[in-house]
C-alpha cells in the first residue's frame, strides 16, 4: 500500500538564522517540481545540495500569490532507501523566519497526497522500513533530550545498536536452545530423555546477562533531573554578582544594599559535562530583620535541603576562612558546605587563590577564580564513568520486556531442577524468546508503536 507523503519542520518555532523542513514519501519529486520547477526535478541527484528559489504554486482559487517568491534556500534530496526514513526524502533549509516556514509548509501541502506529519512519524517509518530497530528508535528521543554528556554518550551508544547487539545475541541463544527443545518434543517417544544438565548451565548464563541489562535501568525522572547547586551566605556576600559573572550577563539585580535578593532565583548554567540548576538564595543571618526576611530565610533553608551541592559565599574583604570545617554556620541548621568561596578577591590582599582544599577565592568583577569554580562544579556533578563502554536503558517498555524474559527463565530453571516435561520447557522458552524479540521490535503491535512514537517531536 502506497503511503502518503508527510511534511513537518525539524526545528522549533521561532526566529533563527536557518530553519529546517523535512518531506518524506512518494510525492517528494512532485514537491520539488511544485516549489522549484521542472528543471529542478531533472537535475536532482541524491545527497547533493542545491540552491533554489521556492515560489508559490498555482492555487485552486487562483490567488494573487501564485508565482511569488517564498524564499531562496538550500535543499537536499535523498533517494530511498538511502535516507533517514528509507523513503525518498527532501530537506529544505530556508531562512529562519516563522512566516517563511509556514508558507513553505502550506505550499508543500498543496501537492496532492502531502499532509503534515504526526509526532514521531519519520522515526516510525524508519523503523518500519528496517532502517533501525525499536531500541534504536526509542534512543532518538534520548539523543535529543539528554541533559549531560554521559547521558548523550549513552544515547549515542543505544542509537548505534549497542543494546540491540546484546539483545540479539541473547535472542539467538534462546532460539537455539528452544529449537533443540522443540525437536526433543517432536521425537520424545523415539529418543532417551534429553541432557537437562547442559541446558541449565546455558540458562544460568543467559539469566545473568538479562539481569545485568535490567540492573542498568535508570528511569526518565532520574536521567532527566538536572543537578541542583545552591549558593548561600550572609547578605551582600556577592551571590548575585557571582551568578551574573558565571552567566556572562546581568540576569539578577545587584545592589550594595544588603538584602536586595528576597526570594531564591534559579537559572540554568552550562558546564562542560552538561546543564545544571544554579540557585541564588536570599542572604542568611543569625536573626531575621523582619517577617519578610524570616520568610526569605526559610525558603533558603528549604532549597538548601534539596541541593546536590551547597556553596557558601563569604565576603573576602571582611573575613578569611581557613577551612570549611571552621566556617561559622550562618544558616542556623548545621549545614556543611561542599565548597567555600571567598568573594571580592580583587579587593582583598589577604586572599590567596586555591590556597586551601575545599575553598576558592574569586572575583566576579575581574573573573579571577571563575574557571577554577566551573572546573570544581563539573568534577563534582559530572563524574567520568569508569568504563565508557557501559550503557544503561531508560525505556520502561524495554524494562518490562526484560522482566518478562527473566521471569520466564526463572520458571525454566525451576522446571529443569524438578524432572520437567519437555513440552512445558519448550512453551516457557517461547515466552522468553518473544519477550526478547519485543525489545528490538522483531515482534511488535500497533498499540506499542503508537505509544512509543506519540511522545516524539512532530519533526522527528
Amino acid at each position: 500500500m502506497e503511503k502518503q507523503t508527510i511534511v513537518a519542520p525539524m526545528t522549533p518555532n521561532g526566529v533563527s538564522a536557518v530553519a529546517a523542513i523535512r518531506v518524506s514519501g512518494p510525492q517528494v519529486k512532485s514537491v520539488v517540481k511544485t516549489l522549484f520547477g521542472e528543471k529542478a526535478v531533472a537535475g536532482l541527484k541524491s545527497h547533493m545540495a542545491k540552491l533554489g528559489t521556492a515560489k508559490w504554486p498555482a492555487s485552486v482559487e487562483g490567488g494573487c500569490r501564485t508565482g511569488a517568491v517564498i524564499d531562496s534556500l538550500l535543499y537536499l534530496y535523498f533517494e530511498g532507501p538511502n535516507s533517514y526514513t528509507g523513503e525518498d526524502v527532501l530537506e529544505l533549509y530556508p531562512h529562519g523566519n516563522p512566516l517563511i516556514v509556514r508558507d513553505l509548509l502550506q505550499a508543500c501541502r498543496m501537492v496532492e497526497g502531502v499532509r503534515l506529519a504526526e509526532p514521531g512519524e519519520y522515526t516510525r517509518r524508519a523503523f518500519l522500513n528496517g532502517k533501525m530497530d525499536l531500541t534504536q528508535a526509542e534512543s532518538v528521543a534520548d539523543v535529543i533530550h539528554s541533559a549531560n554528556r554521559s547521558e548523550l554518550e549513552n544515547a549515542h551508544r543505544l542509537l548505534g545498536g549497542a543494546l540491540s547487539k546484546k539483545v540479539s545475541a541473547l535472542t539467538e541463544q534462546v532460539k537455539d536452545i528452544s529449537a533443540r527443545m522443540e525437536l526433543d518434543v517432536d521425537f520424545a517417544e523415539e529418543e532417551a530423555d534429553p541432557d537437562y544438565a547442559g541446558w541449565e548451565t546455558r540458562f544460568v548464563a543467559i539469566r545473568q546477562s538479562v539481569q545485568g541489562i535490567l540492573d542498568s535501568f535508570r528511569g526518565k525522572a532520574e536521567v532527566g533531573r538536572l543537578p541542583l547547586v545552591v549558593l548561600y551566605g550572609a547578605p551582600n556576600a556577592g551571590k548575585s554578582s557571582l551568578v551574573n559573572a558565571l552567566l556572562g550577563e546581568d540576569r539578577i539585580l545587584v545592589s550594595d544594599i544588603a538584602g536586595t535578593t528576597r526570594d531564591f532565583v534559579e537559572v540554568r548554567l552550562f558546564l562542560d559535562g552538561g546543564e545544571i540548576r544554579l540557585v541564588d538564595t536570599a542572604g542568611l543571618a543569625e536573626k531575621a530583620a523582619d517577617a519578610l526576611d524570616a520568610l526569605s530565610m526559610e525558603k533558603s533553608r528549604q532549597i538548601l535541603a534539596e541541593a546536590d551541592m551547597k556553596i557558601l559565599l563569604v565576603d573576602g574583604t571582611t573575613s578569611v576562612i581557613l577551612n570549611p570545617e571552621g566556617v561559622k554556620d550562618p544558616v542556623g541548621m548545621n549545614v556543611h558546605p561542599d565548597l567555600v568561596l571567598q568573594t571580592k578577591a580583587d579587593l582583598s590582599r589577604d586572599v590567596a587563590l586555591n590556597s586551601v582544599q575545599g575553598q576558592l577565592a574569586i572575583s566576579s568583577k575581574t573573573g579571577a577564580g571563575l574557571a577554577e569554580l566551573k572546573s570544581a562544579l563539573n568534577a563534582r556533578l559530572f563524574k567520568n564513568r569508569e568504563n565508557s563502554e557501559d550503557l544503561w536503558i531508560t525505556s520502561e517498555r524495554e524494562k518490562a520486556c526484560l522482566e518478562e524474559a527473566l521471569a520466564g527463565i526463572d520458571r525454566v530453571l525451576l522446571q529443569l531442577r524438578s524432572n520437567p516435561a519437555v513440552e512445558l520447557l519448550a512453551f516457557e522458552m517461547q515466552i522468553v524468546r518473544r519477550a526478547l524479540q519485543s525489545i528490538t521490535g522483531e515482534i511488535s503491535s500497533e498499540d506499542v508503536l503508537q505509544s512509543i512514537f506519540a511522545g516524539f517531536c512532530i519533526g522527528k
